[in-house]
């Protein structure tokens, strides 16, 4: 995903120590996992005014906050500020979202890192680590190595596959959310010599809660830029053309910019607009939910606007 990554300037030493250091002893209560619908909000950018989690008034309407980046060297932007905070305070910050309804997550990599020369059981465990250290309710898998799917035909496939059963060892399914954030792309036949999506799907699918599906970055062609190619007609990646590929749909969660400003490549619906299109998807038997990227771009209102009243109070 498109980020404001100042902050993984960060040096290696700090990184490491922010894995491994620092921290309590593991408080680890039960996560709690949403039911229904997913409403998923990223916070990458900085908040300020030393609060790290975006304001519960602010994000009503959301279940989900993905804090971004946890790196193979360590947690950046939203991540390191979260792990940064004292044990008890995080604590404290969970029970409050959690009473409010809300899950946190962790979102690693993105767009600056590219992880599959390291070997992903030894990354799921580290990363998992973190999720248990720092008392979050899940992970997101947010991977973008896009040269390599096209390139190395099956190699991604079977990293993905590997941290993804790892992951799963150390946080149990129904005890802790494990989201993954492919691009719309890689759930197209044909589109990878390897399958990219498709073939993570028909792998590990089952122990994948949902997909936070990147449907923006991806102009002219796609583009994602109306109901139809979101919905219908995009090449074979549209919501309802993934489900004829085998993918349960009410695990692909659509996701969308804030604003512009959260884009580097097209994909922007104005909030009305999009309403339109989840109401045309929830007629049409989808119910996965929505993801945004990123407060404050996006908030209650963006969200009160895209639900509309497509989806049962």
């Amino acid at each position: 995903m498109f980020s404001t990554s100042f902050s993984r300037l960060f040096t290696l030493c700090s990184a490491l120590a922010a894995l491994s250091v620092g921290y309590a002893a593991p408080h680890v209560p039960r996560a709690q996992v949403p039911s229904g619908p997913k409403f998923v909000i990223y916070t990458d950018a900085a908040i300020g005014g030393g609060t790290v989690l975006p304001p519960l008034e602010q994000i009503k309407g959301f279940n989900v906050v993905n804090l971004a980046f946890l790196l193979t060297t360590g947690p950046a932007d939203q991540a390191a500020n979260w792990a940064a905070l004292p044990a008890a305070q995080r604590q404290q910050l969970k029970q409050q979202y959690n009473s409010a309804g809300v899950s946190l997550v962790v979102s690693a990599f993105g767009e600056t890192e590219h992880p599959t020369s390291q070997d992903p059981t030894t990354v799921a465990n580290n990363l998992a680590q973190f999720v248990l250290n720092t008392d979050l309710d899940g992970i997101d898998i947010d991977y973008e190595e896009f040269e390599l799917v096209v390139q190395q035909p099956g190699v991604g496939e079977a990293w993905l596959t590997t941290l993804t059963q790892t992951l799963r060892q150390k946080l149990p399914q129904g005890q802790f959310i494990l989201s993954h954030a492919p691009v719309g792309p890689w759930f197209q036949p044909s589109f990878c010599p390897g399958g990219c999506y498709l073939t993570v799907d028909k792998n590990v699918g089952a122990l994948i809660d949902w997909y936070n599906i990147q449907f923006y970055n991806q102009s002219p062609s796609p583009g994602y830029e109306d109901c139809n190619t979101l919905l219908n007609s995009a090449g074979g990646s549209s919501i309802f053309e993934i489900q004829k590929s085998g993918v349960d749909v009410n695990k692909l969660v659509i996701g969308k910019p804030g604003t512009t400003a959260d884009i580097t490549n097209g994909g922007f619906i104005d909030p009305a607009t999009l309403g339109t299109c989840v109401q045309q998807a929830v007629a049409g038997g989808w119910n996965a939910g929505v993801m945004a990227f990123q407060f404050p771009h996006a908030d209650t209102n963006w969200i009160t606007a895209v639900k509309g009243s497509s989806f049962a109070a």
